[in-house]
């Protein structure tokens, strides 16, 4: 199996409102279309998770985010420039998402991608795609395919080859929320 194998595979699940488990710029997370309701309760069924809890979405782009996001404050588009890491911004209300993506009070956590298949994946769906940690609600998030549980991959419509072997510990992205005045606070480092 290949790149472009996985990328072929991912695409068609997604596109069939399905459930991938595929490495991120961060940790290896649960996904699927970003603007369907059925699949954002599968992911929700498989973490066993509430829906009050909601999700971190990725895109690929700003012209992307801007689709997905209403009134972004300026702070957060200049962070979102410099920022040469992953980060995880909560911006204060979504749009053009499926129930349970954005908390109840509106506002919806997104990342800006930088990862080759992940940039690829969402490019060719050119829908943002929800990345929630691959683990059971509660549970430790996995630092490595290795350590993702037997259970969630089963769950999973289609796992992704690519970096499966890859052993580094990583762990998920800082989140900061911005509200609609461009206050930043610091939720996780």
């Amino acid at each position: 199996m290949n790149f472009t194998e996985d990328l072929k595979n991912s695409l068609d699940v997604l596109k069939h409102g399905g459930i991938i488990l595929y490495p991120t710029d961060t940790i290896w997370g649960l996904g699927c279309d970003a603007t369907n309701s059925v699949a954002v309760e599968k992911i929700f069924g498989i973490k066993t998770r509430t829906e009050s809890k909601s999700l971190i979405i990725l895109v690929n782009c700003i012209d992307m985010l801007e689709r997905y996001v209403r009134d972004i404050p300026e702070s957060a588009l200049e962070l979102a420039r410099v920022s040469d890491s992953p980060l995880t911004i909560i911006y204060p209300q979504g749009k053009n998402l499926a129930s349970g993506v954005c908390s109840e009070d509106g506002s919806v956590a997104v990342r800006i991608c930088n990862e080759p298949f992940c940039n690829e994946l969402i490019e060719r769906f050119r829908k943002p795609v929800v990345s929630t940690s691959a683990n059971i609600s509660g549970k430790p998030a996995p630092a490595n395919f290795s350590e993702i549980e037997e259970v969630i991959i089963r769950q999973a419509d289609y796992t992704v080859k690519y970096k499966q072997d890859d052993r580094q510990k990583h762990s998920p992205s800082p989140v900061i929320s911005i509200d609609k005045n461009g206050i930043i606070k610091i939720l996780r480092k």
